[in-house]
């Protein structure tokens, strides 16, 4: 059954084929230059023999073909010697053709290497990557003859100078730290419009870390930088044949590599001195990382690596019908986690970002998948446990998508302690209670206490709760403010992707007015929801762009827009809302209050042993919990001081009603004096004016929140 193409090969590389390739090692996996020449290791189960193929330097012509002479368990390997980092290369893996079960061996098909650190190419769009006769119109069933090296990158030996340990590393994260913002950004999308970066460095690893974008993110006060998908991926056919591409790279088929599209002048390299001088600025970078799939689809994808290397190996496949994946991820495959090679391969991805690249931390797209056996999920599977006693990877930000498309996917507070979570229902409260919605007064006051009755277990924290009002996945905060539908027709899927409840408000007229009236309420009710992630206990995400009233015109599953629809326009940057968000920000990292340690109980504190959290109706009584239409909240916070209260004290108080309300103030200690820090109903950096308040209630002004600090009044300064 096998079937190759021809061999043309220069003189060069008929020397290399006429070399012999010697035993080897199986360790470690992929390629080592050792000076001399290079190591090739390679995992296949079930393969019966594995070659691996030369090509030139442009990638385009295969030079020299040679079978690994050996093979340690599940390793195959080789050594070739005089070979030299740079060198082109790809397998191509013999075993059989039997889908029924579970087998997809088509050595017709070159395939990259899992643990390739760099590629040459990008993936085409063309039948010879398949593994069946889709030209002719067969099922997955059916064979392949046609070459797909001309149509599939190439990898790279990797030269070990150019990969050195990384010597800028920060030290673990401090509980503090969590009070700072992580803001969510896409590399190309953040700075491929920035006026001040250079044009050759636009939208590449080195514009995240220009002088100009340091800038920014100091003055919002940001603790770390979450990039979407860096890790190489490929776009889909489907999307190819649109004109379109997979901007968001939630397809990855490289776990080592840097997707090349992102590169600058400075190469890969960019992405480590990136990397440095945002440490240098005390800034963590976070990965968001697919472990959950690969680029290659349902059965009917093309092979581009793991399915033509093992597909029974690396794949979830249906028991009873091995022919077909598991597809927990709704993305057409799922990664085998519980393997110990894909497992292996997973760890030894995860260090290599962390110990070579400098990374601090990963978000786990889908992390559900990560955590499952059979059929349901366990926070003790293989691969988390294996993350959390990792020397390496348990000191670095853990953070879990806490959710998949399989049964029981929904799995928010059931991670271990050791990883913080995306919470959606936090997203979701702050947009109904700002809406109107019934019954979200009561989500809203769960969500400002972190959530405590999802992640106040096993010795969580409130950290635990990641809070965000909106993320790539979604309207930004400007769409959530005009649209009241999505707007997706862009995509080529009929408007039927994105997903259809997002609880948004257009303030009767859908997309963009010109009525001052709506203009208005829209800004006041984006610094109302700005406001609410802000003040409340957790772990607050920004969406990059929200500060500057990004919109993707109602598009709320952009990840197909390589275009204006998602690149941030920084000279359209709303002023008055980049003001407001650096006010807002910095009030944050100034009050510690709002980042306590623990969960908030009511228990004691202070001298005057005064509870650590209590819930005001506007009366001054308690709220009215069975009131689904409840409205109006007071949250009085306090914490452990050295003032003569022994408390830091803070009243930050919710009205959504379209009329202003009267609320009565706790009656100050003493000598001690409410200052109104920050008011919603005002623009721009006006909102954080600092004013003592006198008398014992406060007119809150209509759809509005207002944060209140309790100081000394100015006659005990002068005492």
């Amino acid at each position: 059954m096998l079937q190759t193409a021809p061999q043309a090969m220069t003189g060069g590389s008929r020397r290399a084929a006429a070399q012999r390739l010697e035993a080897g090692r199986p360790y470690p996996l992929g390629t080592q230059f050792d000076g001399q020449g290079v190591n090739f290791a390679l995992f296949s189960a079930h393969a019966e023999r594995v070659l691996l193929c030369l090509f030139d330097a442009e990638g385009g012509q295969e030079t020299a073909r040679f079978a690994l002479p050996e093979r340690s368990g599940d390793i195959w390997h080789g050594y070739l010697p005089g070979l030299t980092p740079g060198q082109a290369y790809g397998y191509r893996v013999e075993g059989p053709y039997a889908p029924e079960h579970g087998h997809r061996f088509n050595p017709n098909k070159l395939l990259l290497d899992p643990y390739a650190r760099r590629w040459l190419g990008q993936v085409g769009d063309h039948a010879a990557l398949t593994g069946y006769d889709s030209a002719g119109g067969g099922d997955d069933t059916s064979f392949c003859s046609l070459d797909s090296a001309a149509y599939i990158p190439k990898a790279l030996v990797w030269d070990p100078a150019d990969y050195p340990l990384a010597d800028h590393r920060l030290p673990p994260l401090a509980p503090s730290e969590r009070r700072r913002p992580i803001y969510e950004a896409h590399v190309k999308g953040l700075t491929h419009c920035h006026p001040a970066i250079p044009d050759d460095q636009r939208g590449t690893y080195e514009a995240l870390a220009h002088p100009a974008m340091l800038a920014h993110y100091k003055a919002l006060s940001l603790g770390a930088i979450e990039l979407l998908p860096v890790q190489a991926f490929a776009d889909e056919r489907a999307l190819l044949r649109r004109g379109l591409t997979n901007y968001w790279g939630y397809n990855t088929l490289g776990f080592f590599a840097l997707e090349p599209r992102y590169e600058g002048p400075a190469g890969p390299a960019g992405f480590q001195q990136a990397v440095r001088r945002l440490h240098r600025q005390g800034l963590r970078v976070i990965l968001d990382v697919v472990y959950n799939h690969s680029a290659e689809s349902d059965e009917l994808g093309p092979t581009l690596s793991f399915r033509g290397l093992d597909n029974a190996s690396y794949y979830r496949l249906q028991p009873d019908q091995p022919r077909a994946y598991i597809n927990d991820t709704g993305c057409g495959n799922t990664l085998d986690l519980n393997h110990p090679q894909v497992l292996r391969l997973v760890l030894d991805s995860l260090r290599f970002w962390v110990q070579v690249m400098g990374v601090d931390g990963f978000r786990f797209d889908l992390a559900v998948c990560m955590g499952r056996e059979g059929q349901g999920f366990r926070a003790d599977s293989p691969v988390l446990s294996a993350i959390r006693q990792d020397p390496v990877l348990s000191q670095v930000i853990l953070i879990a998508e806490p959710w998949d498309v399989g049964p029981g996917g929904y799995q928010l507070g059931s991670f271990p302690p050791d990883f913080a979570e995306w919470n959606d229902q936090y997203r979701d409260a702050m947009l109904r209670f700002w809406r109107g919605d019934q019954h979200a007064g009561q989500d809203l006051a769960t969500g400002l206490l972190g959530s405590a009755n999802r992640f106040d277990h096993s010795g969580r924290r409130p950290w635990s709760s990641v809070n965000f009002v909106t993320a790539h996945d979604g309207f930004t905060l400007a769409d959530a403010t005009r649209y009241a539908q999505r707007h997706n027709l862009a995509n080529g899927e009929g408007n039927r992707d994105g997903h259809p409840m997002n609880h948004s408000d257009n303030f009767g007229v859908e997309g963009p007015s010109d009525d001052p009236a709506i203009q208005a309420a829209r800004a006041q009710r984006q610094r109302n929801l700005l406001t609410s992630l802000v003040l409340a206990q957790g772990w607050p995400m920004l969406l990059a762009g929200d500060e500057l009233g990004h919109s993707q015109g109602g598009n709320n599953n952009a990840y197909c827009q390589d275009n204006p629809t998602t690149w941030l326009d920084w000279q359209a940057a709303d002023g008055d809302l980049l003001a407001f968000v650096q006010a807002l920000l910095a009030l944050r990292e100034a009050l510690p209050v709002l980042d306590q340690a623990s969960f908030l109980h009511g228990q004691d504190v202070g001298q005057q042993a005064l509870e650590n959290v209590a819930w005001l109706a506007a009366d001054g009584g308690a709220p009215d919990w069975q009131n689904d239409s409840l409205s109006s909240l007071g949250l009085l916070l306090r914490q452990p001081s050295d003032n003569a209260l022994g408390a830091d004290s803070l009243l930050c108080l919710f009205h959504r009603r379209p009329e202003p309300l009267r609320f009565a103030l706790p009656k100050p200690p003493a000598g001690w004096q409410w200052h109104r820090l920050l008011d919603t109903s005002k623009p721009g950096a006006e909102a954080a004016h600092k004013t003592p308040v006198s008398g014992s209630s406060l007119k809150l002004p209509a759809a509005s929140v207002t944060l209140l600090q309790l100081e000394p009044a100015p006659d005990a300064h002068r005492a």
